[in-house]
């Protein structure tokens, strides 16, 4: 692989990392500090998650969920409100929510899937029925949530008693276990594509790629380590990475949402229900939602009437800055991952320096242009074949 292949297929990655440095930069090193490192994930948790869910949507087509910021707020609302007025355990009201948030999804997923309903006008429905219906269980009033067991569930820290003191060396330990596991992920993914029969690619670039994100993900955990440790929230943010990435790459219905986005006349016609496709798109959205509104309640400690603002904006320009296709049939998680990476780095690190919010909106704004941009450049499109 030459240079310019290289280039090409990191550019993301190689951004990432020009960002991140000129951030540290203009910050003055402050965006390094342990507090602001666990920051950048708890602040973007949510964006990770609803990427993972907008990614479904986008392959089919470069369809998008404008409703996903207010699910988060009516989930948000009404798991705040359950917790203050009924006796419910945390668990029980988190199940429930979850529950309503698959319910939305059956609900969109039906117009859109076998009404045929555009997303976009679906959804847009969705972004103001789900708010207003968040709005009347808050009676425009802010909640806050104090239960415990439901914050330890997702806004505590992992720490081991008498491991972690000063220090959270179980933290420390983590990355120590995934770096190795990355490095040795390259020779055991090689060996079990020879017995296969399949072509392997070079040694060189493929473990030199994973020893250096080995090498971040130790430096990142002794960031960690210097602060508060692992947050929990940071199993459930990687339970939904690691499942989406199963499920589109190592699934023959994961495969269906590129199918139904490259050309979904052809998916039709091969036998596959383009109806359940679309279907499970959103299904699979709305309960993202319904997870990332649970978690921001606890996060936060409080739900009211703007909670999710916007937040679909975040998760649509994460999965465009991360490589998926603004027509559909292309994208991979690990890309949205970096792109909601990248937005995070931004975010905070214009919060930081103090940058006014107006021009946060330019910036983030830019970014998505150019992003959109590349992708069709790249791919030399100029609109999606009918």
């Amino acid at each position: 692989m030459n240079a310019k292949a290289v280039i090409k297929k990191y550019t993301m990655v190689i951004a990432l990392v020009v960002v991140f440095a000129l951030f540290a930069f203009l910050t003055k090193g402050r965006l390094l500090y342990p507090q602001n490192m666990s920051n950048l994930l708890l602040q973007n948790a949510y964006v990770l998650v609803l990427a993972c869910g907008m990614l479904c949507c986008i392959l089919t087509g470069g369809n998008i969920d404008l409703s996903v910021g207010s699910t988060v707020c009516l989930v948000g609302a009404l798991a705040a409100k359950l917790l203050q007025v009924t006796d419910l355990h945390a668990i029980v009201v988190i199940l429930a929510c979850l529950a309503v948030g698959a319910c939305i999804g059956v609900w969109q997923g039906f117009w859109i899937g076998h009404i045929h309903i555009p997303p976009f006008i679906c959804t847009l429905a969705g972004m103001f029925l789900w708010r207003g219906l968040g709005r009347v269980i808050l009676a425009s009033k802010t909640i806050a949530v104090n239960n415990k067991s439901f914050l330890n569930i997702f806004a505590s820290y992992i720490q081991i008693p008498g491991l972690d003191d000063a220090k959270k060396w179980s933290a420390l330990i983590v990355g120590i276990a995934v770096a190795a596991f990355l490095v040795i992920s390259v020779f055991t993914g090689r060996a079990s594509k020879a017995r296969k029969g399949y072509a392997v690619d070079p040694l060189g670039p493929a473990l030199a790629k994973n020893v250096i994100i080995a090498v971040l993900v130790i430096l990142y955990c002794n960031k960690l380590a210097n602060y508060k440790g692992i947050p929990v929230m940071a199993l459930w943010v990687l339970a939904v990475v690691f499942i989406y990435a199963f499920i589109t790459n190592k699934t023959a219905f994961g495969r269906y949402f590129y199918a139904v986005g490259g050309n979904e006349k052809a998916t039709k016609l091969s036998g596959i229900n383009t109806k359940k496709v679309y279907f499970v798109a959103y299904l699979s959205m709305s309960f993202l939602a319904a997870l990332s509104g649970l978690l921001m309640a606890a996060r936060i400690g409080s739900v009211n009437g703007d909670t999710g603002s916007s937040f679909e904006m975040d998760a649509i320009g994460s999965c465009f800055i991360g490589g998926a296709s603004a027509y559909g049939g292309s994208g991979t998680v690990a890309g949205i991952c970096i792109g909601a990476i990248f937005l995070g780095v931004i975010n905070q690190g214009m919060s930081i320096i103090g940058l006014d919010n107006n021009w946060q909106y330019i910036v983030k704004g830019s970014v998505l242009l150019i992003a959109v941009v590349f992708d069709v450049v790249s791919n030399h499109k100029t609109g999606k074949a009918g």
